[in-house]
């Protein structure tokens, strides 16, 4: 077992949550609160879904805490990327990045249409949608907000409102490829990413281990790529907007 539970992890772990908050405090950064807040909020969250899980696995409701994980993660995306009414747009490119890669894993079998193998696998490419979607959403919002004058000027030229946004947008929506495509192109070298260790703790066999990371990366990929182009277009039409 990697790590015990018992009281030396709670206290490690409290300390690394101070270290956390203070230096974000000292050095102005910001968010020492909310830092203090998230890290309580995980440890409470954690044990109650390590509890869930179990309890949903045998009652065979797994698809239903899939959906549960789905609108958490919109309501998430959706407050990160707006405050107004539209934020509920956000569910568009979580759900068109992540639901057609999960259904080709159940159709070919990859993944097991029944059991545990289902929760942890969507919640991962859940995990990466929002990322990606919340990382879009605002950096193109944000290219908008700078850049107004520009946007006006295309369309002063002849473009209609949609491609002018998106000439502006695009590349500042892009960049939340980046962090996925890092994390791809240094496997192995710089980190040895979850899914990994956590199969050879398991006891499987590196080469197993590998290529289930590999597939979860590859996977990833594509949700990003679909979760920030849908996203992008939806800011781009103004259906998500400030």
């Amino acid at each position: 077992m990697l790590l015990p539970v018992n009281v030396t992890l709670g206290v490690v772990l409290a300390a690394l949550l101070l270290v956390a908050a203070a230096v974000a405090a000292l050095a102005s950064l910001g968010h020492g609160r909310q830092i203090l807040t998230a890290g309580a909020r995980a440890a409470i969250q954690l044990a109650a879904v390590a509890l869930l899980i179990g309890w949903v696995v045998r009652s065979g409701l797994s698809y239903g805490f899939v959906v549960l994980m789905y609108a958490v993660a919109v309501r998430t995306a959706g407050r990160r990327v707006t405050r107004n009414g539209t934020w509920w747009w956000v569910a568009v490119p979580i759900a068109a990045g992540v639901f057609p890669v999960v259904g080709v894993l159940l159709l070919t079998g990859l993944v097991p249409l029944h059991g545990i193998a289902v929760i942890p696998v969507t919640g991962i490419l859940i995990g990466g949608a929002l990322t990606a979607t919340v990382l879009g959403g605002r950096r193109a919002l944000d290219e908008l907000a700078m850049r107004r004058g520009e946007v006006e000027a295309g369309m002063a030229l002849g473009l209609l409102d949609r491609e002018a946004r998106l000439e502006i947008a695009r590349t500042a929506a892009s960049d939340a490829l980046l962090p996925g495509l890092d994390q791809t192109r240094t496997v192995g070298l710089v980190t040895l990413p979850g899914a990994f260790v956590g199969m050879l703790l398991g006891g499987a066999s590196p080469v197993l281990a590998g290529a289930v990371q590999l597939f979860v990366l590859v996977a990833l990929c594509a949700v990003q790529a679909v979760a920030v182009a849908v996203v992008l277009e939806l800011v781009a039409r103004g259906r998500l907007n400030r």
